[in-house]
Order: structure tokens, then sequence, then C-alpha cells
């Protein structure tokens, strides 16, 4: 089932939201809708320092995420295996218009988790 324009307009007023919660100094994940599958880096050290910076990028990776498309979260390793503060978080965030699968623990300490956008 295609998304109607109500919810596009409800994402974008979602992603409104989570642009202001983060610092005006903190640069956003993306700046674009991705109409195709996608990574989005969250392992920076700004990452590290900041689990909240984390989880709400994360939330707007999904948001930039067309319809029919995947994400791929790949979170610092500071803050341990995904399932201990993310996968609840996104659960929350957007119920049943996703779905998620932990991929697997990068080189270099870090974790994937794919993102699917109904």
């Amino acid at each position: 089932m295609g998304a109607t324009s109500r919810d596009h307009d409800e994402r974008r007023d979602a992603e409104r939201d989570h642009d202001a919660d983060l610092d005006e100094d903190v640069e956003p994940v993306t700046d674009r809708v991705h109409d195709n599958s996608w990574s989005a880096n969250l392992e920076k050290p700004r990452h590290a320092e900041r689990r909240d910076l984390v989880i709400e990028q994360a939330k707007q990776a999904v948001e930039h995420t067309a319809s029919g498309n995947h994400v791929n979260l790949v979170t610092h390793g500071d803050h341990g295996h995904p399932e201990t503060y993310l996968f609840a978080a996104i659960d929350d965030a957007f119920g049943e218009s996703i779905s998620w699968e932990y991929v697997e623990q990068c080189g270099c300490g870090g974790h994937v988790t794919r993102v699917h956008v109904a």
C-alpha cells in the first residue's frame, strides 16, 4: 500500500520536531529524502559523546527514507549493542510503519541496524 499525502505531511512535521531537538551546531545526518536504500553514519566522534544524538539522528534518518527502501544505521561502538537503547526508541517512534533487523558488528566496533520503511 502506498503512502498518502497525509502520511507525508505527518512525516514532514515529525522531521521538523526532530530537527528542533538537536543543537544548532550539530550537522544533520542528511539533508534530503532518500528514494533509495542508504547508510547513515552515526559513528562520528560527536556520536560517541552523545547517545541522545545517535537516537535523534537515527530517527531523522528513518524519516528521510522513502517508503519501500531501507536505511542502514551505523552506530558508534561506545554505546554498545543497539538493542540496549536504539531498538525500542525507533519502535516507539515509528511503530508498524517500519521493521528493523540487526545486521552485524563492524570491525571498528560499531553496529549496523537495517530499518525498512513500509
